[in-house]
C-alpha cells in the first residue's frame, strides 16, 4: 500500500485529489515547538530514510509513531528536539538522493547523519534545505536558491533555478518550490496547486518534460507551501 504524508490543513479538494490517485492520507501532527505557518509541514517534522523507514522528531504525537508503525513502518527518533528559533528547526529539514545527502551539515540532526555515512555529504548554507528543493528525479531538482544550485550542479545533477515568489504560505511572504509538491512516483509530482497559475509554470513544465515527468495538480488555484508531499509504501 502506498501512503501520502500531509500537512494536517490541507484541503478537502486536496484530500480527494491524492486519495482517487491510489494514495491513502496520513496526516503530519502538528508540532507546538513551531511556528503557526510550518508547524505541520512534513519536511519540517519527519525525515524519510527510505520507502519504509522514517525519522520523526523526538517529541512528536506517539500515535503517529504508533500509526506508521501499525502500518508496518520502521520509526526512528530524532536525537534532538525542534524549537521554534533557526537553526533548531531545520534538524531533519534535508535532501536525501540515492547516493547524496545535501544540507546545512552542522545543523543536521546527529541521529539523521549517522544514517548517511554511505552517501556523499554535500554542505549549503540555506538550512530549510528540503523546503527550498523539488526533487524530480535523482539526478534533477528545481530550487530557488542559488547556493543549493551552485552545489547540486558541481554534482552533474540538472537545476531549474527559479526566482523566488508567487507560492502562497499563510502568515509568511512566500513559500518554497519544495514545499508545495511532492513525488508521488518516478514518473509524477503532485503539486499543492496548478502551474497554469504560477509566474514561472511553463519554465516547470518544460523541466518535467524534459526529465519525462508528469505534473499532477492537487487544487485549481495558485500553488501554496504545505511541506513537502511524501510518498512511503510497505
Amino acid at each position: 500500500m502506498k501512503y501520502a504524508i500531509v500537512d494536517f490543513r490541507i484541503t478537502e479538494e486536496e484530500k480527494y485529489n491524492i486519495t482517487s490517485l491510489g494514495y491513502k492520507i496520513i496526516i503530519c501532527p502538528p508540532s507546538q515547538a513551531l511556528y503557526e505557518a510550518v508547524c505541520g509541514h512534513p519536511d519540517m517534522l519527519l525525515h524519510i530514510i527510505s520507502k519504509n523507514k522514517i525519522m520523526v522528531h523526538k517529541d512528536v504525537d506517539k500515535n503517529f509513531i504508533a500509526l506508521l508503525k501499525n502500518l508496518g513502518f520502521s520509526v526512528l527518533l530524532s536525537g534532538n528536539e525542534l524549537k521554534d528559533i533557526y537553526p533548531y528547526d531545520i534538524i531533519l529539514n534535508s535532501v536525501s538522493l540515492s547516493n547524496l545527502f545535501m544540507h546545512n551539515i552542522k545543523y543536521t540532526d546527529p541521529e539523521l547523519l549517522k544514517l548517511m555515512t554511505s552517501k556523499k555529504l554535500i554542505n549549503v548554507k540555506q538550512g530549510y534545505s528540503k523546503c527550498s528543493t523539488a526533487i524530480v528525479t535523482e539526478r534533477a531538482v528545481m530550487t530557488s536558491d542559488k547556493s543549493i544550485a551552485k552545489a547540486l550542479i558541481t554534482e552533474n545533477i540538472d537545476v531549474l533555478l527559479l526566482p523566488p515568489g508567487d507560492i502562497e504560505l499563510p502568515n509568511l511572504n512566500y513559500g518554497f518550490i519544495g514545499g508545495c509538491c511532492g513525488l508521488l512516483n518516478e514518473n509524477t509530482l503532485a503539486f499543492y496547486g496548478d502551474l497554469n497559475y504560477y509566474a514561472y509554470g511553463n519554465e516547470v513544465l518544460s523541466f518535467l518534460k524534459k526529465h519525462n515527468v508528469k505534473p499532477v495538480y492537487l487544487r485549481k488555484d495558485k500553488l501554496i507551501d504545505r511541506g513537502s508531499l511524501f510518498v512511503i509504501e510497505n
